[in-house]
């Protein structure tokens, strides 16, 4: 057998440690909502499929990535921690009961989020039975142009404030997603004139239909509630329980009667 020997001075390169390579698992994550195949896992780390399988078993196990038929995503203790770190416990205890109602009234599936940038940051989802059908998780986010709860908080910042967030152009989630800077201060007028109801169908994610509304505070939205729900669902109908809800948690988060 012939050893490939490191040139003299220079010392043989370290294998990653078994911290790094989960980690690297980890970082295949990030930015998506999308579940991962071992195949993708693997090329994506550069890991053995089988030394990546046997991370990802430990990963499932301690409930820092779990595993469906559909692949494999990121997990509860992730959650946890994200939403801790997110520093918003105030916003979620005001919101939960309004959550929880909405989701009774409605049989679908209720988001609260925050605006970070040009994304959605999901800090709390309810939705029962239907709960797996929408591709969105806590401490995940989302291109905020492309869904109703980002599009209702955008509609409340001024205009020359939008330009500057997407001076680097809209990036493209399906092929229902608004792609010109234009078009989306159309449809930011359009939900100021509705009062600031959202409603996108199939723009972020094919097949999903949510409508959203902003708790708006005195300078700015500090969040927004949602209700997403299968391409059909009665948007329409449902809208005004959006709109008393996060009047509800402004009065309870800000003790002011918010308009939306």
């Amino acid at each position: 057998m012939t050893m490939a020997l490191a040139p003299i001075g220079e010392a043989a390169p370290r294998p990653p440690s078994m911290v790094e390579r989960m980690t690297l698992i980890m970082d295949c994550f990030e930015g998506s909502n999308a579940r991962l195949l071992l195949e993708e896992i693997a090329r994506r780390t550069g890991l053995p499929r089988s030394t990546a399988h046997r991370i990802l078993e430990q990963l499932v196990r301690l409930q820092w990535v779990e595993h469906t038929r559909a692949g494999y995503g990121l997990g509860r203790r992730v959650a946890r921690w994200g939403a801790r770190e997110s520093g918003h416990s105030d916003l979620r205890a005001a919101a939960a009961p309004w959550l929880h109602e909405l989701v009774m009234k409605t049989d679908l599936v209720v988001h609260l989020a925050v605006l970070d940038e040009t994304s959605v940051e999901y800090l709390d989802k309810i939705g029962g039975r239907r709960a797996s059908a929408v591709a969105s998780r806590v401490g995940g986010r989302a291109p905020a142009h492309c869904t109703a709860l980002g599009k209702a908080m955008l509609a409340w910042l001024p205009a020359e404030k939008v330009d500057a967030l997407y001076a680097g152009g809209l990036p493209v989630a399906t092929q229902g997603s608004i792609t010109e800077l234009l078009v989306l201060h159309q449809e930011l007028r359009r939900i100021r004139g509705r009062g600031g109801l959202a409603f996108e169908r199939g723009e972020c994610v094919e097949g999903v239909a949510c409508v959203g509304a902003a708790i708006r505070g005195p300078e700015r939205p500090v969040a927004a509630v949602s209700l997403a729900g299968p391409q059909g669902a009665p948007l329409e109908v449902v809208a005004p329980l959006v709109r008393d809800a996060v009047n509800r948690i402004g009065r309870e988060l800000l003790g002011t009667a918010l308009r939306v």
